[in-house]
C-alpha cells in the first residue's frame, strides 16, 4: 500500500498529477463523487470541508490581531521552541520560495515567516498570523489537516479544498506536549510543487519531534504521578508516586481503587458496595474488611466518610478518555491496551469498560482512517470488530482489499449475517452476536 501521508509516489509527474486532481476536485464540487487519483486522506478531508460548508473560494477568518495576538504568542508553549523552529527551518523560509508557519492547537496562526514577497503572496489568502486554518475554517490544508488526523501530512496543489490555496504545496506536523501528549499546535512549511517529496515531510516531522524533545528538557522535575494501569490487566498495577516498583493489586482492590479514582469526590459505603457487588446480598462487613486490607497498603491515601482517595490518582482509562474528548484518536488508540479489568464483573467497572470500548468502536469507523483501522483490527480486542473491518475495506483501493475482504466475509459468516446487500456502513453502535466457538 502506498504511503497515504505522501502527496506523490516516486516517478509521478507533478504537473500531470496536479491537473488530474484539479479535475477531480471540480467533479467533487459539482457532483459529490471522488475518484482516482485522489488519496483517501484527501477525499476524507474534502468531505469534512464540504460538511462544514466551506466554500471553494473561501479564505479563513482572522481571529487574533494586535495586542491579543501578541499576548497569545507570549503565553503559548510553542513560543519556547520558536528559536529551534527558526534554526531548523529558517534557511528554507528565507530562500524566497518558502514560508515557515506555526499554529496553535485551534489552528490559529501564531507565526508566519519568510521572504517579504512570499509573505505578500500568502496574505492574499489570509495565510497570516491570527488567521484560523482548521479544516472547518479553511478547508483541506496541511496545518489544519495535520491537526484533524493527528499525523504529519503533505497537501499538494489542487488537493487543497479552497482554490486560493491551490498554487501552494505544504507539509505540516503536529507538536505534542511531552508530558500529556496533548496537541499544542503544528509546524508547517509552504511553497511550490517541489515540496511534494518525502524529504519535506520528513523534515517537518523531525522538527516537530525535536521541538517536543526540547519542551521535555525544559519541564521542571516533577514528582512521579500516582498512576493506575488497569487496561488489559486482570490485576492493576498501582504506581504510588514513591520510589520503588509499582504495587500489584488483587482483583477486588483493583476494582476499588479504579472506582474511587473515577469518583474523586468519594463514594459512601452503600454506593461503593453497589458499584462493586450490584444487587447481591453482601454484608457491609465484607466491604469494610476489603477496605481495611487496602488501607494497610495505601496508608493515608485511602480515607473514609465517604470512601475516597486523598490524592489525585490518574488511570490509563483517563488517558484514553481524555484523548477521545480531544478528538485525538491516534493517541487514544496508542494508549488503549485492552479492555478495562477484563475479568471484573463489578457493575461500576463493567459500565466504565463498555463505555470506553463503545466510544473507541464508534470513533474509529467514523474517522475512516485506514492506518488507525488497520491497527485496531490487528489487536486481540479488535480482530472480531465487524464494523471496523467493514470501514477498513471501504477505505482501501480495490487492489488492496483482498486480505481484509476475506476476513470480513469470514466474520459475517461467523456472525450468521450472510452477504451484504448494501454498500453502506453499519449503523453506529451496532452490536452483533458472538461468533460460534469452533
Amino acid at each position: 500500500m502506498l504511503n497515504q501521508w505522501l502527496a506523490l509516489e516516486a516517478g509521478a509527474d507533478p504537473a500531470e498529477r496536479a491537473g488530474a486532481v484539479r479535475r477531480a476536485h471540480e467533479a467533487f464540487l459539482a457532483e459529490g463523487a471522488i475518484g482516482a487519483p485522489v488519496r483517501h486522506l484527501i477525499a476524507d478531508s474534502w468531505r469534512r470541508s464540504a460538511r462544514a460548508s466551506v466554500g471553494p473560494d473561501h479564505t479563513p477568518p482572522v481571529e487574533l490581531a494586535g495586542g491579543d495576538l501578541a499576548a497569545h504568542r507570549r503565553e503559548h508553549p510553542l513560543a519556547r521552541v520558536m528559536p529551534l523552529f527558526r534554526e531548523l527551518l529558517g534557511a528554507i523560509a528565507e530562500d524566497g520560495a518558502h514560508l515557515l508557519s506555526v499554529c496553535d492547537e485551534h489552528g490559529r496562526m501564531l507565526w508566519v515567516e519568510g521572504h517579504t514577497q512570499t509573505r505578500r503572496r500568502a496574505e492574499r489568502m489570509n495565510f497570516v498570523p491570527g488567521a484560523r486554518w482548521t479544516e472547518p475554517h479553511a478547508g483541506t490544508n496541511a496545518p489544519g489537516t495535520a491537526l484533524a488526523v493527528g499525523h504529519p501530512v503533505q497537501i499538494f496543489s489542487a488537493e487543497h479544498y479552497c482554490r486560493p490555496v491551490q498554487p501552494w504545496t505544504c507539509a505540516a506536523a503536529p507538536v505534542h506536549d511531552p508530558r500529556t501528549r496533548r496537541v499544542l499546535g503544528a509546524v508547517d512549511i509552504s511553497g511550490g510543487d517541489h515540496l511534494a517529496s518525502p524529504h519535506s515531510l520528513a523534515l517537518v516531522q523531525a522538527t516537530a519531534r525535536a521541538a517536543e524533545a526540547q519542551l521535555a528538557s525544559l519541564l521542571p522535575a516533577a514528582a512521579p504521578p500516582r498512576l493506575l494501569e488497569a487496561l488489559g490487566r486482570d490485576e492493576a498495577l498501582f504506581h504510588t508516586g514513591r520510589a520503588g516498583p509499582p504495587v500489584r493489586l488483587g482483583r477486588r482492590h483493583s476494582e476499588i481503587v479504579l472506582l474511587l479514582a473515577a469518583h474523586p469526590d468519594g463514594l459512601p459505603g452503600n454506593r461503593l458496595a453497589l458499584e462493586l457487588y450490584g444487587e447481591r446480598d453482601v454484608s457491609p462487613v465484607t466491604l469494610r474488611a476489603e477496605l481495611s486490607r487496602l488501607r494497610g497498603m495505601l496508608g493515608p491515601l485511602l480515607a473514609s466518610r465517604p470512601y475516597r482517595l486523598t490524592g489525585r490518582v490518574r488511570t490509563d482509562h483517563d488517558t484514553v478518555a481524555d484523548a477521545l474528548d480531544a478528538d485525538d484518536l491516534p493517541t487514544a488508540l496508542a494508549a488503549y491496551r485492552g479492555p478495562l479489568l477484563p475479568l471484573s464483573e463489578a457493575p461500576g467497572v463493567v459500565r466504565l469498560r463498555r463505555l470506553l470500548e463503545d466510544r473507541l468502536r464508534q470513533a474509529l469507523p467514523a474517522r475512516r482512517d485506514p492506518a488507525l483501522l488497520d491497527t485496531w483490527v490487528r489487536t486481540p480486542w479488535g480482530e472480531d470488530d465487524l464494523q471496523a473491518w467493514e470501514a477498513l475495506v471501504g477505505t482501501l483501493p480495490p487492489e488492496a482489499r483482498a486480505v481484509p475482504g476475506a476476513r470480513l466475509r469470514a466474520l459475517r459468516d461467523a456472525y450468521g449475517l450472510g452477504p451484504r446487500t448494501s454498500g453502506g456502513p453499519l449503523r453506529p453502535g451496532a452490536t452483533f452476536p458472538q461468533p460460534p466457538v469452533p
